[in-house]
């Protein structure tokens, strides 16, 4: 049986990996509407990722005999002014992401769970690649897309990135 305080903060990560996926469908419609296809589809797999993540936890949550509560997700409340926008608040976003990630591993270490730490150190690996292709993506908006031409080709770029189920063993 895990430490009702962990317990507590993988619940709550459940909720923050559920709320990712619905921000980033937010910003695949965004890009959809401005018809940059391969940017919807660039967030469209980083959706399918949060989703496995939440889905990770759970099943955690369930192999240690915890009982998984679910809490309301809330609707996305960002608006976007430009393309980079949703870049700038994906790379934030993975940032508290991140931060969270690190809380449950603190309280896991004061408990000494070291089931739980092992657990994330997956997610820790994760959220790693997780924030370095944010920051690129950033990095190539900058460098590119104020020609029509790269932009262009950076959207197609985008296009090609390929959805991988997650292959953390519980």
């Amino acid at each position: 049986m895990l430490n009702q305080e962990v317990s507590k903060l993988l619940n709550e990560q459940i909720n923050k990996e559920f709320y990712s996926a619905y921000l980033y469908m937010d910003m695949a419609n965004y890009y959809s509407d401005q018809s940059l296809n391969g940017f919807e589809h660039w967030f469209f797999v980083q959706l399918q990722e949060e989703r496995d993540h939440a889905l990770l936890f759970r099943q955690y949550l369930l192999n240690n005999a915890e009982v998984v509560t679910l809490d309301a997700i809330a609707a996305p409340d960002k608006q976007y002014t430009s393309f980079r926008d949703p870049l700038i608040l994906a790379l934030e976003h993975e940032q508290f992401v991140t931060a969270s990630i690190n809380t449950i591993y603190e309280a896991a270490y004061k408990h000494k769970d070291f089931r739980t730490m092992q657990f994330l150190d997956w997610f820790i690996k994760e959220q790693g690649e997780e924030e370095k292709n944010a920051d690129d993506n950033i990095k190539k908006f900058d460098l590119f897309a104020s020609d029509p031409k790269g932009l262009y080709m950076l959207d197609n770029e985008m296009k090609a990135r390929v959805y991988t189920a997650p292959s953390l063993v519980l």
